[in-house]
């Protein structure tokens, strides 16, 4: 069919409520991860851990931890590698789980993994014997007797138990049980899983295609296995062209409508809005990177400035710290991109004092 033919703020438009980002608030935390299709685990706390931020962005005042707290200790929402899930959506990647690492002809590096995993089949089996034991351990509390370590040149260097469950996670035969702080509790899948039938891989792959889309609203057709969009989307929804920018899109056209309706908002900078920084830059013109691995002399913005949307725009940063044993939200700044009018500041500033009143802390402008 021909494409769509989208002005740069109807695609931003278009972006935005897909994210759910528009005035039309969602009520219910269970349904934004349903829609988002996955909240990515990240524990900083500079302001607050990015599930529960991303969470707040969305729903508003009306958004409690517990909340999302509850809901992984029923079971409604499980972790898998990193990112938590509706749990019913497992059935969606148990082909993959059985298909690992991969469906032939294998990539070097998935060969090397299949191999590592192999010399160190007597470790994976102790491991399984003891969850299936015990119950849910953590990954320091787990026997090492790997006779080939994890060689890697970063940090995951000699990390055996960690590599291998990670490994075991992807295979379908642990899972996450829960978090103690930044601690892991492993346990058999079978008893975190809730045991639904796998989805043959081609339907699950499109379905999750779908509902990539649905979450994004528009999307280059490709893949993008470094952004935790490993989904291609090049035969679901419908193509489109955006304005001023080169390449061909789909678009979910249920979003076509243009009924929009726009407000302020403080993101996480890890908001699946911004995550992919070559979408951001194409649709919303955006300048912005995550700084905080960058030394504190060549920063911009701050170590975890938050991005501003206001209605179909990002216009700006807010560099804040929460602390919590002092009781104040610290605003170092807020870097205004453009000409900001007063009444762009005004809800820029009601959305903050807002975070603040979340967290529970008085917000202190620098």
């Amino acid at each position: 069919m021909k494409p769509h033919e989208l002005s740069r703020p109807q695609a931003r438009r278009i972006a935005v409520r897909a994210q759910l980002l528009d005035a039309a608030r969602p009520t219910d935390p269970l349904e934004v991860v349903r829609h988002l299709g996955f909240l990515q685990v990240d524990l900083t706390r500079v302001v607050a851990e990015h599930a529960d931020l991303a969470l707040w962005t969305r729903i508003g005042a009306g958004y409690d931890p517990d909340d999302l707290e509850a809901l992984v200790g029923d079971g409604a929402v499980v972790e898998h590698k990193a990112h938590l899930h509706p749990s019913e959506d497992i059935a969606l990647f148990q082909a993959d789980m059985e298909a690992w690492p991969g469906v032939p002809p294998l990539k070097e590096w998935q060969e090397d993994l299949s191999d590592w995993v192999t010399a160190n089949d007597g470790c994976r089996r102790e491991i399984l014997a003891l969850l299936r034991s015990e119950g849910p351990t953590a990954a320091r509390d787990l026997p090492d007797s790997c006779e080939v370590p994890w060689r890697s040149s970063g940090w995951t260097n000699n990390k055996n138990v960690m590599k291998l469950l990670e490994c075991m996670e992807s295979r379908g035969e642990v899972a996450v049980a829960s978090r103690e702080g930044r601690e892991r509790r492993w346990d058999l899948a079978e008893r975190i899983h809730p045991g639904d039938p796998t989805v043959p891989g081609e339907e699950a792959h499109r379905e999750l295609a779908m509902r990539r889309l649905r979450a994004l609203g528009l999307a280059r057709p490709r893949a993008l296995e470094a952004w935790h969009e490993p989904y291609a989307v090049r035969d679901v929804g419908e193509p489109a062209r955006v304005e001023g920018v080169r390449g061909l899109w789909r678009v979910d056209p249920a979003l076509l409508d243009d009924g929009f309706e726009g407000r302020a908002g403080v993101l996480s900078p890890l908001d699946r809005l911004v995550f992919d920084r070559k979408r951001m830059e194409d649709l919303f013109d955006f300048d912005y990177q995550l700084e905080m691995y960058k030394p504190v002399e060549q920063r911009q913005w701050g170590y975890w400035a938050m991005p501003v949307l206001d209605g179909d725009e990002l216009v700006g940063k807010v560099d804040a710290t929460a602390d919590r044993e002092g009781g104040v939200l610290i605003v170092d700044a807020v870097h205004e991109d453009g000409d900001w009018t007063a009444a762009r500041r005004a809800r820029v500033d009601a959305e903050i004092d807002a975070l603040g009143e979340w967290l529970g802390l008085e917000v202190a402008r620098a």
